[in-house]
């Protein structure tokens, strides 16, 4: 990885962005915005579905510490069925931002989309694996979800949450049929939509 590929030069306050839990079925869409030191003081940073949830931790709380700055930013489902996940999850990213104690020279962002704010920004697919800091933020924003996930299994028990964190496993399928869609469920995604149409006319022909 070539820590300073993206930085325009040692100076620079550029913020990498990422996001996790864009196709999941419940719990929010989470995004993470960090801005590091250069050169980077944090080894072994890289895309978080490459690395274990031991790792993952590690290199958060390491990432929180070493950071001049880093931020947050959510989007619940209420939102993301009203606007759509790729809207939800731009102004997930764009919350990340402006969290920042520090206003960023440039955003780096994971993937094709700009987020809405007027910042230059630069668009890198595959950016988590690349850039230190949008790994770091990759990493953020994967353990803060998978956290909340977990406090959510507590609250709406039986469905899972905490072990597959809200994606669209078979388990959760299961769950989602037998107990019905809990309020942190995506009701415009197609697993659960299905579902609940389904449970719907069962309950019209009864």
């Amino acid at each position: 990885m070539d820590a300073g590929r993206f930085y325009l030069s040692k100076l620079d306050s550029a913020a990498g962005v990422d996001e996790a839990g864009r196709g999941c079925l419940a719990g929010p869409v989470v995004a993470a915005a960090v801005i590091l030191p250069f050169p980077c003081p944090v080894s072994g940073l890289d895309d978080s579905k490459k690395l274990s949830s031991g790792k993952r931790s590690l290199l958060a709380d390491q990432v929180k510490r070493q950071a001049r700055a880093w931020s947050i930013g959510l989007s619940w489902p209420s939102e993301i069925d009203q606007i759509n996940i790729l809207q939800a999850t731009l102004k997930a990213m764009a919350r990340a931002v402006k969290g920042l104690k520090i206003i960023p020279d440039q955003i780096l962002v994971d993937g094709n989309q700009k987020i809405p704010l007027e910042i230059p920004q630069k668009t890198i697919p595959g950016g988590d694996s690349l850039v230190p800091s949008i790994s770091a933020a990759s990493i953020l924003a994967k353990t803060f979800r998978d956290g909340l996930m977990v406090s959510l299994e507590k609250k709406y028990p039986g469905y899972g949450f905490a072990g597959h964190k809200g994606y669209g496993t078979r388990e959760h399928l299961r769950a989602i049929k037998s107990l019905g869609p809990s309020p942190v469920h995506r009701m415009t995604f197609k697993g659960v939509r299905v579902v609940t149409r389904e449970k719907m006319l069962w309950l019209t022909k009864g």
